[in-house]
């Protein structure tokens, strides 16, 4: 397979100017963010017409892929939700308008595919095995590691075209691009830090000011790991953050006593920071949050299961990946009568929200046929 290597400003912008002459692109992104808080990008993949390109953004600005990915073209991606937020971070920008042929799969009858499942399904091909352990931020990169990654978008231009002639045939190309919108709309990056306890396994079983602690300390630790660039866990594990939470040190030797605790955190600097964290922290009265299943009325809650059934014989029955038809989420949020529930407009209502509506009325009621399949039944014969 040929590609180009572009690792000068000059280069990319050739690339940016040739791409945008055409109706649209395929690209994939390569990444780690094992080490770091924050993605850290270490390949674009980018193919148009019959020519692929890999930018290297460790030689080059990325954020001069911006003035490709506000324009209209559109980007043919493969399970796109990642890709997205890492160029959002490494280019302040990412692709407006996109295909993307994982959501689009689940709609002509796939679950969730891999890349690899659908080229095969598809083309009758299967791609080239590549190391998944493979360190993409090292330089140079084989001829082996170039190939399998410019792999990764060589397929995606005849995926979109089967993809929407099957949309096409099912009625259902308004759908994705629906659905493709909903994933560019997705807000991605960093989480409110005063939520971050909520992360924490143990975070419900903690009582009184150990709460207030560990909101407290969480939100320290995700504040020092955004300034530091590295993964919350490595400032301070989960172990430390739960033990300091329920012992509550009132002096350095309690810290230094608690589980999970090392001598990094009682340097000066830290064991300021962690001691102001749990005082100010004891102080507060922190409630838990409701979380979506105490957030339906009790009455409701038994149609939850009843619901999650029909939900699941409908996308089996009409092709489509459940998740894409309607999460837990999305049904708690039906039943609380959200207005801005997903089941309530579009596709879904029409699909799906209007059988929930009828449901929950009692207008219709479920049964099992001579298959095992569910099906509706008025409330006169049922």
């Amino acid at each position: 397979m040929s590609f180009e290597w572009v690792d000068s400003e000059k280069a990319l912008d050739d690339v940016i100017d040739s791409v945008l002459t055409g109706s649209r692109y395929a690209i994939d992104t390569e990444f780690h963010r094992e080490k770091t808080y924050y993605p850290k990008l270490a390949l674009v993949q980018i193919r148009w017409g019959t020519q692929t390109a890999l930018i290297d953004p460790l030689a080059v600005d990325p954020r001069r892929l911006g003035r490709l990915f506000s324009s209209e073209i559109l980007a043919v991606f493969h399970a796109a939700q990642q890709d997205l937020e890492v160029l959002r971070h490494a280019s302040s920008e990412s692709p407006r308008n996109i295909f993307d042929c994982q959501v689009a799969a689940g709609f002509v009858g796939f679950s969730t595919p891999s890349l690899a499942t659908l080229v095969q399904a598809v083309k009758k091909t299967s791609l080239s095995k590549g190391d998944r352990l493979t360190d993409w931020l090292r330089r140079p990169l084989t001829d082996q590691q170039c190939a399998y990654a410019a792999d990764d978008v060589v397929h995606l231009f005849d995926l979109h075209d089967e993809l929407t002639k099957q949309l096409i045939e099912f009625g259902r190309v308004e759908w994705v691009n629906d659905a493709c919108a909903e994933l560019v709309g997705r807000p991605t990056g960093p989480q409110d830090p005063s939520d971050a306890w909520l992360r924490l396994k143990e975070a419900r079983a903690l009582k009184g000011s150990s709460r207030g602690v560990a909101q407290a300390l969480a939100k320290w630790r995700e504040e020092r790991a955004m300034r530091s660039d590295l993964p919350p866990r490595r400032v301070m594990s989960d172990m430390a953050l739960i033990g300091i939470a329920q012992r509550i040190p009132k002096s350095v030797e309690e810290l230094a006593n608690t589980r999970g605790v090392d001598d990094r955190h009682l340097s000066a600097e830290y064991c300021k920071e962690i001691m102001t964290a749990v005082r100010e922290g004891a102080k507060k009265a922190v409630v838990l949050p409701i979380v979506e299943n105490d957030d339906v009325d009790k009455i409701a809650r038994p149609a939850l299961t009843l619901i999650t059934a029909w939900v699941g014989e409908l996308a089996r029955k009409h092709k489509i990946d459940a998740t894409l038809l309607a999460t837990r989420s999305d049904i708690t949020a039906f039943l609380r009568q959200s207005p801005n529930a997903r089941l309530r407009e579009g596709w879904r209502a029409a699909l799906v929200g209007d059988d929930l509506t009828r449901i929950l009325n009692g207008e219709v009621g479920l049964s099992v046929d001579r298959d095992g399949h569910l099906k509706l039944v008025s409330s006169a014969t049922s």
